[in-house]
């Protein structure tokens, strides 16, 4: 027999959890929440706080035969789905800073020198190493960590949970917006890579002149060190061409919150 005060307990439970799928959802998708060093913990203890604080703005139905049945099935589908689009939208404009330092670092001639990025855990060039830290930078230097949590809690009302999911016109805009992550990442790198192809283009003139020149013990250090010196004067300019990719994913996160 359960007690009187403990008889909601059980139901109670389970819209906290329906409530913190989606924040958990986004929180995986997007940059800095989603680095495999912040640890399970602290994204549940984040997903929990920040579903607790929708649950003031709209009222979670329980489906009447529970979670494990059709209805409950795909209520959990949408929220994943819809944190997901808001997570992956921040995320496709933070990634601008990792094709900037693809294309930068094959320019230098750095292709071969690789690093392990904490964010991914993958494998990624030293200068992508150093731009993916100045994202993240600018990423909380704008408050676009809060910017998204504020998305997260405001998207329960445009589309609360067991209601219509993401519409196709929604799912079809964060694609587009998936297809300027290349334009970003070279408007990012143009700076340097331009510099870089001139001096790429000198290397070839002098190596056509001088047959007997190792192109590739001159030609090396030259273009690591003319990279280096166009990295700290373009900084600035790189800088603000990332914040633009970063505003636009954010931007994107905002719409789909709201529905559109």
């Amino acid at each position: 027999m359960i007690a009187p005060g403990f008889a909601g307990v059980e139901a109670q439970l389970w819209v906290w959890l329906i409530a913190m799928i989606r924040p958990g959802a986004a929180f995986i998708a997007a940059p800095v929440f989603g680095a495999p060093s912040v640890p399970i913990q602290l994204r549940l203890i984040l997903s929990l706080a920040l579903g607790l604080a929708a649950l003031n703005s709209v009222t979670i139905v329980l489906p009447q035969d529970g979670i494990a049945s059709f209805e409950g099935i795909m209520m959990v589908i949408g929220e994943v789905m819809c944190g997901l689009a808001m997570g992956f939208a921040v995320q496709i404009g933070y990634a601008a800073a990792f094709v900037a330092g693809e294309a930068i670092g094959n320019a230098m001639g750095l292709n071969f020198a690789a690093m392990v990025d904490p964010s991914s855990g993958q494998g990624t060039q030293a200068v992508g190493q150093f731009l993916s830290i100045l994202a993240t930078f600018l990423l909380l230097g704008m408050d676009g960590h809060l910017l998204l949590a504020s998305f997260v809690v405001q998207s329960y009302q445009a589309i609360p949970p067991g209601g219509p999911m993401l519409a196709n016109n929604t799912i079809w805009r964060l694609i587009e917006f998936g297809g300027t992550l290349l334009g970003s990442g070279v408007t990012v790198a143009l700076p340097v890579a331009f510099a870089l192809v001139l001096v790429q283009i000198v290397m070839g003139m002098l190596a056509r002149a001088a047959p007997s020149l190792n192109l590739f013990a001159v030609g090396m250090p030259v273009a690591m060190m003319a990279g280096l010196v166009l990295l700290a004067i373009a900084a600035p300019i790189m800088a603000e061409g990332m914040t633009v990719a970063l505003k636009s994913g954010l931007e994107q996160a905002r719409a789909i919150a709201e529905g559109q």
